[in-house]
């Protein structure tokens, strides 16, 4: 038997997903992907390949290869770690489409609330949270979970339901308005 409240959610959440992506992948011109390594690499400069395709689920073949195009269009480049370690950065240009790619990314999620008043957006906001930390439990990442978030729009003045969940999962407990 289905669910309509889950059939709802489903849908949209597909609808948010295609919408957000469209944006931020048209805004730079990559994959979703690799859009998605792009914001990753704002917060987490220096990261290897592996664990970046981990962070936006890709084998580490298909990262290397999504890291060619990126390095290709300018936006990324790879730089030697220690040892045999390969640390990924943006370039310049990568850190402008970062930005580029979230105000692309957020206009029309911020369109689709423009429908809520005041109490029904502050009412959705508690709802989300609480099914972040629901989500967070199944997941188990919060750099998988926030791998396109605009985490400084996320924690201007609050908590990110999603780095809360993380450091309670992992005893730090403390609440911070800290990105995860």
């Amino acid at each position: 038997m289905h669910d309509r409240l889950a059939n709802l959610l489903g849908a949209a959440s597909l609808a948010v997903t295609d919408l957000a992506l469209a944006g931020a992948t048209r805004a730079a011109g990559v994959s979703a992907s690799g859009a998605g390594a792009l914001v990753v690499l704002a917060h987490a400069p220096g990261l290897g390949v592996t664990e970046l395709g981990r962070r936006v689920g890709l084998t580490q073949s298909a990262a290397a290869r999504m890291l060619d195009g990126l390095e290709a269009s300018g936006l990324a480049r790879r730089e030697r770690g220690t040892g045999r370690g390969v640390q990924v950065r943006l370039t310049p240009a990568g850190e402008k489409a970062v930005g580029a790619m979230l105000t692309a990314r957020g206009a029309p999620l911020a369109a689709a609330l423009d429908g809520l008043d005041a109490d029904e957006r502050d009412l959705l906001a508690g709802l989300l949270g609480k099914l972040l930390t629901r989500l967070y439990a199944e997941i188990g990442d919060a750099d998988v979970m926030c791998r396109l978030c605009d985490r400084a729009c996320c924690t201007d003045g609050a908590v990110c339901p999603v780095g809360q969940a993380e450091r309670d999962a992992l005893g730090g407990g403390e609440t911070a308005p800290a990105a995860p």
